[in-house]
């Protein structure tokens, strides 16, 4: 019962790191890092399948290098700021609560990656 309660959760963590990749305020890497270690406890196939996956490279990324380049924390910021910006602008009604939740949401994501995210060796890819 335990190993299929770890599946479960790890295929949710992986829907919601690839989900993170688009939405801002969603962060990638804890979800994916998260989702290794329920496969990793679970499902040997489960776990190799996800590093092979085109999710795999933030997991190895982040293990190679103990944490995440300031240029990528740069890139991820501002992706993130776009995706706000826009949604709040332009997707997002006038009036809405929804117009002030998301830009918190990305404040919130935004100083997660600069500040709790470990700094990392800029090295070749």
């Amino acid at each position: 019962m335990k190993r299929l309660i770890f599946i479960i959760l790890g295929l949710i963590a992986v829907g919601l790191g690839a989900l993170g990749v688009a939405i801002p305020g969603l962060p990638t890497t804890p979800f994916l890092l998260l989702a290794s270690w329920l496969f990793y406890r679970s499902s040997p196939r489960l776990q190799q399948w996800l590093l092979a996956s085109w999710l795999g490279k933030y997991i190895r990324n982040y293990h190679r290098r103990g944490g995440m380049t300031q240029t990528q924390k740069a890139g991820a910021v501002g992706v993130m700021t776009t995706m706000v910006l826009l949604s709040t602008f332009v997707f997002i009604p006038a009036g809405s609560v929804a117009r002030i939740i998301v830009p918190v949401a990305g404040l919130v994501g935004a100083l997660t990656v600069i500040f709790a995210v470990p700094n990392a060796k800029n090295d070749d890819e």
